[in-house]
């Protein structure tokens, strides 16, 4: 909360500053007032907007029991509400969760991580999502891609305000599109830590009851997503901080927003925890997937 209150008091100041640079005081006073309306949505309406980015789509229980009595049995361990359980048809395998509080949280599953995993190996990943929610992690990590996405519609605004005669450049319009570009990438590096993966990892071993689950799930994530660019995710890097491993691909700047711990240092602390108190959530044969499913059916049904 603390994290969140910081990253909306910037976004305020940054806001001011540069209404003040293109407009004086009236556009200090037109720049607060919009500051304020983003914050509002930033804080109430995020999770959503996060969720419509990626084309997320709500599933019930009837048309993904698997998945969904999964999940639920994943979130009674954990000793926290059924949190909203999404698909986004995508085939680079991944998953993000998000909402402001473990009673607003949801799930997002790609189709690809279904198609390439096994039941045990999702349990691992929807577990490691539910640890961000239950450990309130998806608030700051779903505002943090609202500003991104902010502060790049400034920078690109601050360009056309800085226009002036003749069609010639604003030289501090210039100047603030050269420190708004970095500062965008700077924020969301601030907000979200490497610790905060590693965090998700334990607590999403100990609420599925084995960490190889996990680890080998994030074994496979990092292979699968070779060859497959999630064009959605390149259009707002802002966002790549929230699912489990990154989903750029590393071209031009992406760089800059690669916010997740290497993935082999991952796997090795997970299998360094030993064994998990309790038993498994999912006790399916190993090898085996419910998704792997007859020619036209639904793979996660």
């Amino acid at each position: 909360m603390f994290k969140t209150f910081i990253l909306l008091g910037g976004l305020t100041a940054l806001f001011v500053v540069v209404g003040f640079a293109l407009g004086g005081e009236a556009g200090a006073m037109m720049a607060l007032l919009m500051a304020g309306g983003m914050n509002l949505f930033a804080w109430w309406g995020s999770d959503r907007m996060v969720l419509r980015m990626h084309n997320a789509q709500p599933v019930t229980e009837a048309e993904a029991p698997q998945l969904y009595r999964m999940t639920q049995e994943l979130a009674a361990r954990a000793n926290m509400p059924m949190p909203a359980l999404y698909i986004i048809h995508e085939d680079q395998p991944n998953a993000f969760a998000t909402g402001r509080s473990p009673e607003r949280g949801a799930v997002a599953v790609n189709t690809g991580l279904l198609d390439l995993m096994t039941q045990q190996e999702v349990a691992g990943v929807v577990a490691h999502e539910l640890a961000h929610i239950k450990n309130r992690d998806t608030l700051i990590m779903a505002v943090t891609a609202t500003l991104a996405g902010a502060i790049g519609f400034l920078a690109q605004f601050g360009m056309m305000m800085g226009r002036g005669r003749e069609n010639r450049p604003n030289p501090i319009a210039m100047i603030l599109m050269m420190i708004l570009a970095p500062l965008a990438a700077m924020l969301v590096q601030m907000a979200i830590s490497r610790a905060r993966e590693f965090e998700a990892d334990a607590e999403g071993a100990r609420i599925c009851g084995d960490a190889s689950w996990l680890a080998n799930g994030l074994a496979k994530l990092e292979r699968g997503k070779i060859g497959h660019v999630n064009q959605t995710a390149e259009a707002n890097p802002g966002s790549a901080h929230m699912f489990i491993i990154n989903p750029l691909s590393g071209l031009r700047m992406d760089r800059l927003f690669a916010t997740h711990p290497p993935t082999q240092e991952r796997i090795a602390r997970l299998m360094a925890l030993g064994p998990m108190r309790g038993a498994p959530a999912v006790a399916a044969p190993r090898g085996t997937s419910p998704w792997s499913a007859p020619p036209k059916r639904n793979p996660w049904a």
